[in-house]
């Protein structure tokens, strides 16, 4: 018999768990939630008030058998899934899988998995919220009705094998708007001007430093006058004025800020904080990661008083807790913490280690004294035209925090000049070295990371802590929209420098533009977004979908029947969708962008079959005579491609030469530009290779170079089993058959494997599929 059978639903836990608990405890785990909606008929029982019908997959069932054999065992079960909805949620379906009997049956919640506080769960233990499983089954079966209704709609009007859904979608509409805000952005130009003066330091020593005048100009004209103006003339300070600044910690994580500041910080990817922070939880390293809360345990805020005391002294020392200030947020949970905050750093792996460092700095940091400054502005009149220049500098007086954390932003603007300033005082007279104006020009909104993708979800109350991460991975996964690197554009600007009484004009080039690891709307993504945005309106508003993320918490506080929101969304949605089913035409995006001066005929850019195409003409019925088609190159757009971009799609695919007696042509695919040469396909190699101007010499390098990786790749093969080969990988030498690849053993060489034995290695029961 066992005394006690604690769940839990990872390994990872269960292990860290198993460790504080004496013998009389058995720990298992349920490998997440052990049913699912079933996929026949929406899974929802619709004429039986919305019933949810659940069933156990089959790779669940036999966890499900051996957790059965543990809970007849057992005298008490106790169910120790996490603590929010969805914790909640698995905590019952574990209860009515395996029929456990409510008398032996203990929920336990725990916010750190300490010894303390399992301990003292065990003792509070209570049966299972079934609010807050209600809110999540009113969340999982209203996503279902969304997904399951809207996407065969998309299917018919759109495009077969897409996909939509109620948070996904909204998601997608803030990237695809901020991507229009920037499309049709006209950039001005102004002038901005800076001087360079002397004045002696405290030291005695002349110290350069830099100002900005008052105001910026529109026009080389009127800069030139200027500029003209202040050739010989007088600088002088009409006053100067310091003021006492202090700066103060920001409050520790919360799931939402923690997926921000380690995209910053360490180039983290959302999906990827929260792995790290979902194993630095189950090892016992960190409070809860899914939260909206950033208040603190007594417990925290004395150990962390003490350590700041050791570390820093007590004029470091700033003990309060933080108010949530998030809309709608979610149970009192704790903010993301260290677990035994004495401990700055772990013994894990690099990334585990770095995401511990970032939460005990910004935790410890909320903690600690304001930053204190001294901001000193001096303005300098010249002599000769109203104008003025101006100089800020900051002095800290007292680190506080900045000691340990300095917050990063998403801030993309131009450069500050605040600095340490020289003894400057009033009707001082400075000289000037040297004044540029530099054509500036405004830029268009930032386009979305990952990290101020989720802060805006968050500002708008859509989403909580636990939806953030699956949504910006779905909708990457789907194709909607897209994560990457684009290279800047050149532009060129005016310069303008007065020095020694010259004033000199030239013209220099920059690099504007660059991104780093944005989010850009693919064709497709926009093209359902305008479709959905005309026909779902209600399911496309921003306040609509923070109203229903809303709704949920009601259901969770016990306030709102579950079933009834359902109903009242509901039935006006499947309506609309049966309304659009009916009277909605079938949308290609089409746009037509101008005329063939060759054909005559009009070019037309529109979604095709396999990608956005721009195409010539249209399907001619008496002459039989097809339209010409070609595809959109990567970053091109339907909405935004010219004419003259147009034409040159169609200068592929040509023929660049011969070789080895067989042509060489050069074409764009749907992955992508290559070389096609005996009916073989060469990728054509990023930001090296134009199709438009790849030469025959560097399209044959190009089919040797493959050859040569192919060469190396096959290890062995079978003459009498042909789909049979052992393959070298991205992870090592491992086996292909029959479209499926399998681990080689350790231990085994590769090239001494007969054909029984790479057999006996896909059939074994332990046979694990690899990732090449």
């Amino acid at each position: 018999m066992i005394d006690n059978l604690v769940i839990v639903e990872s390994p990872a836990k269960a292990r860290t768990i198993e460790k504080f608990l004496g013998k009389d405890f058995r720990v298992a785990s349920s490998m997440g939630h052990i049913r699912d909606l079933s996929k026949k008929d929406f899974g929802i029982d619709l004429k039986n008030n919305y019933k949810p019908e659940y069933i156990v997959p089959n790779d669940k069932k036999k966890i499900v058998s051996e957790l059965k054999k543990l809970v007849k065992e057992a005298n008490i079960v106790w169910l120790a899934s996490d603590e929010d909805r969805e914790g909640e949620a698995i905590a019952w379906h574990l209860f009515e899988v395996l029929k456990l009997d409510p008398a032996r049956t203990r929920r336990i919640v725990f916010g750190e998995i300490t010894k303390n506080a399992i301990l003292e769960s065990i003792k509070n233990y209570r049966s299972i919220n079934e609010n807050l499983v209600n809110a999540q089954q009113a969340r999982r079966v209203l996503d279902r009705l969304v997904g399951f209704e809207l996407s065969p709609v998309l299917w018919k009007k759109v495009k077969p094998s897409l996909s939509a859904g109620r948070v996904q979608s909204v998601a997608v509409r803030m990237i695809v708007e901020r991507e229009r805000e920037i499309i049709n952005f006209k950039p001005s130009s102004s002038f901005r001007i800076t001087g360079t003066f002397i004045s002696q330091n405290n030291n005695g020593k002349n110290q350069k430093f830099r100002t900005e005048l008052n105001q910026r100009f529109h026009d080389k004209s009127t800069t030139s006058e200027f500029l003209e103006k202040c050739k010989n003339a007088e600088y002088k300070i009409l006053n100067v004025t310091k003021i006492p600044t202090k700066k103060s910690p920001s409050p520790p994580f919360t799931t939402s800020t923690l997926q921000q500041e380690a995209s910053r910080k360490l180039s983290f990817s959302v999906a990827q904080t929260m792995s790290v922070a979902q194993r630095l939880y189950e090892a016992g390293y960190i409070t809860y990661m899914r939260t909206d809360s950033v208040n603190l345990s007594q417990l925290a805020l004395n150990t962390a008083k003490k350590t700041i005391t050791e570390e820093f002294g007590d004029k470091y020392v700033n003990i309060h807790q933080y108010k949530t200030k998030s809309k709608g947020a979610q149970e009192a949970h704790e903010a993301i913490r260290p677990t035994y905050i004495e401990n700055s750093s772990i013994e894990m792996t690099n990334a585990e280690k770095r995401l511990y460092e970032l939460i005990w700095k910004r935790m410890v940091a909320s903690q600690m004294s304001n930053a204190e400054f001294e901001k000193t502005t001096a303005v300098i009149e010249i002599s000769t035209t109203k104008e003025h220049f101006v100089a800020q500098g900051e002095v800290l007086k007292f680190d506080g925090f900045l000691k340990l954390y300095i917050e990063s932003t998403d801030d993309e603007g131009e450069e500050e000049t605040k600095g340490l300033l020289p003894v400057l005082q009033k009707d001082q007279i400075l000289e000037n070295t040297e004044i540029v104006a530099m054509q500036r020009f405004t830029n268009p909104p930032t386009r979305y990371t990952e990290a101020s993708l989720v802060k805006k979800l968050e500002e708008q109350g859509i989403g909580r802590p636990s939806t953030y991460a699956p949504t910006i991975s779905t909708i990457q996964n789907r194709g909607y929209v897209i994560k990457e690197d684009r290279d800047g554009k050149e532009r060129a600007y005016t310069l303008f420098t007065l020095k020694d009484n010259l004033i000199e004009e030239s013209e220099q080039l920059e690099n504007y533009g660059r991104e780093k690891s944005k989010l850009f709307p693919d064709n497709i993504g926009m093209i359902v977004n305008d479709f959905l945005i005309e026909y779902f309106k209600e399911i496309m508003d921003f306040n609509f979908t923070a109203y229903v993320e809303k709704e949920f918490d009601d259901i969770a506080a016990g306030k709102m029947e579950w079933t009834k929101m359902i109903d009242e969304f509901y039935i006006p949605f499947h309506l609309q969708v049966e309304k659009t089913l009916e009277n909605s035409e079938y949308t290609k995006g089409e746009r037509q962008i101008g005329v063939d001066p060759e054909s005559g005929k009009a070019v037309i850019a529109r979604m095709g079959r396999y990608g956005p195409i721009v195409q010539i003409g249209e399907a001619e019925t008496d002459t039989k005579e097809k339209p010409r088609y070609a595809s959109l190159l990567k970053g091109q757009h339907i909405e935004t491609i010219t004419l003259k971009e147009a034409l040159e799609l169609f200068k592929l695919p040509r023929i660049i030469g011969n070789y080895e007696d067989k042509e060489m042509v050069v074409g764009i695919g749907k992955f992508g530009p290559y070389v096609r040469h005996d009916s073989k396909f060469y990728s054509l190699k990023k930001e090296i290779d134009d199709p438009y101007k790849i030469t025959s010499d560097r399209a044959i390098e190009l089919i040797n170079e493959k050859r040569e990786h192919d060469k190396n790749r096959i290890i062995k093969t079978f003459k009498d089993e042909p789909d049979l080969q052992i393959l070298n990988g991205h992870w090592g030498p491992y086996i292909s058959y029959k479209k499926k690849n399998y681990r080689i053993p350790k231990g085994s060489d590769p090239a001494k494997l007969d054909k029984e034995e790479c057999l006996k290695i896909i059939n074994a029961p332990s046979g694990k599929k690899n990732k090449n």
